[in-house]
């Protein structure tokens, strides 16, 4: 790849050149280790004097981070990539670099096993070991690297990167452009079993999960994510999002376009949630809930209720303290039911009502 200038990323990307638009940029450094030929990025203003002792050949800013280096006398004599989202430019610039390095490798490797109806375009890339069954549809440019399994009539949509040990199971449908890190599963069985109650205990039958798993277009999927094939009806991730690394998505969830789940997050059965929300990790949803869209919940918060209301934010993690400190704490939490009868006891009196009789020992037993 010829190395792209400043002027060149500049016109790319919607910014605009404060110095050399014909600098050479040949790559991308963090702001304490690049050198004269890197571009670096400021998106956080308390970098800023990291920005001005940088030794980056250019650095992307915000208009206003420019102003402020210019008031304290340091943008003279350097170059600036000015864009309305640094963090933005930055991250659409390093895609660039990252194309110029991609595998251009196609065809089948000869240790690959794929079936003799499956539809293999020729501009893509199967790699050893992989495993294609009858009736896969795969688009043009995939790339499956490696032991990875795609099942009977699945579909695998255009420029999609599957990595190493991924497993994507019969009929689910992957979308264009996306990317399934090591160890995803697509499809696998959801958890669905009828509790069947006898006299000698209960046992469980399993319910077949017949729907499918459906990704929309530019979805990520995280290192060993599993999302689940539907009971019934389909298990849908739509356009856009990005789950991390170990998210649990079971039967027949639905998770709205755009919207970016942390790792080790978990969403049960068939709960809907918005467009635009942000789930931070180990994040937990009960069942059959709506999430309204843009709501973010905080990390390690449990959902048990529907949210209707769009764009709010929720947190259900009580912070961390000492330990003796949350012993004491902890205990406080665990008298509250005591505490808050004894408020509408004294409610009671001070409206002249009978106070309810104390409760008998079998009583607060049974309760």
């Amino acid at each position: 790849m010829q190395t792209p200038t400043l002027g060149q990323l500049a016109t790319e990307n919607g910014a605009q050149v404060v110095g050399d638009p014909d600098l050479s940029v040949a790559g991308l450094a963090p702001l304490d280790q690049a050198g004269p030929g890197d571009l670096s990025f400021l998106s956080n203003p308390l970098y800023l004097a990291q920005a001005v002792a940088s030794g980056a050949g250019a650095i992307i800013v915000s208009p206003a981070d420019l102003e402020r280096i210019r008031a304290e006398g340091h943008a003279d004599g350097r170059n600036w990539l000015v864009a309305r989202n640094p963090y933005v430019c930055f991250a659409r610039v390093a895609q660039r670099f990252d194309r110029a390095n991609a595998d251009t490798r196609t065809g089948i490797d000869p240790r690959a096993s794929v079936a003799a109806d499956a539809i293999v375009p020729a501009s893509c890339f199967i790699g050893p070991n992989v495993v294609i069954e009858a009736g896969a549809r795969l688009g043009e440019r995939v790339r499956i690297v490696g032991n990875s399994f795609v099942g009977m009539n699945a579909e695998i949509g255009d420029d999609t990167l599957i990595y190493a040990n991924v497993s994507v199971y019969h009929r689910c449908i992957v979308g264009k452009r996306n990317i399934l890190h090591s160890g995803a599963v697509i499809g696998a069985d959801g958890f669905g079993f009828a509790p069947d109650i006898g006299a000698a205990g209960v046992a469980y039958v399993k319910i077949p999960q017949t729907g499918r798993a459906v990704l929309g277009d530019d979805v990520e999927v995280g290192a060993n994510t599993a999302i689940d094939r539907g009971a019934m009806s389909d298990t849908v991730i739509e356009e856009g999002c990005k789950l991390d690394n170990q998210v649990q998505i079971a039967h027949n969830v639905r998770v709205g376009a755009h919207t970016v789940i942390a790792g080790c997050a978990a969403i049960a059965g068939s709960t809907r949630v918005g467009r635009f929300c942000v789930i931070g990790g180990s994040a937990n949803f009960a069942g059959h809930l709506t999430i309204a869209d843009r709501t973010t919940i905080s990390g390690g918060t449990s959902i048990t209720k529907s949210i209707s209301k769009p764009g709010g934010h929720f947190t259900s993690v009580f912070p961390f303290l000492p330990h003796g400190e949350w012993e004491r704490n902890a205990a406080i939490v665990r008298g509250l039911a005591k505490l808050r009868e004894r408020v509408i006891q004294l409610e009671r009196r001070l409206r002249g009502q009978a106070p309810d009789p104390a409760p008998t020992q079998d009583q607060e037993k049974s309760s």
